[in-house]
């Protein structure tokens, strides 16, 4: 199996998150992989990804240089049919009471942390601190 069949699921997950400028090489028994991500959201799902694979430890058969387009914030979120704050900050932070912190950051368009619409695009702001 080549490196680039083993890390394929990695590279898929690339293309359908649209990384620019990507390059994969493989050179001297390593894969190295690389590119711009949206925003630090995206490249954290590669890097899970890249985890999953390698079983939680750190590959030596793989260099990856995934830099981030948007530093800004954490990532954009468009609204769905039954989403809630609690929701969205629960799948972006692993913990739904951390809802105020995705409500604070889009007061611009947000009245009242209870009521949000299919079709908004809300900021998720980086992580609070622990």
């Amino acid at each position: 199996m080549s490196l680039q069949d083993k890390y394929k699921s990695v590279l898929d997950l690339g293309q359908e998150l649209e990384v620019r400028d990507g390059f994969v090489e493989e050179r001297d028994g390593q894969l190295r992989i690389g590119g711009y991500a949206k925003d630090q959201y995206h490249k954290n799902l590669l890097w899970d990804e890249i985890k999953r694979i390698s079983g939680g430890v750190i590959p030596t058969d793989l260099m990856a240089d995934i830099k981030v387009d948007n530093t800004d914030y954490y990532h954009k979120h468009t609204v769905e049919k039954g989403d809630s704050l609690s929701k969205i900050a629960k799948h972006y932070y692993g913990k739904a009471n951390q809802y105020m912190h995705i409500f604070n950051a889009n007061t611009d368009i947000l009245k009242d942390p209870n009521l949000i619409y299919p079709g908004q695009e809300l900021t998720i702001p980086f992580p609070p601190e622990a």
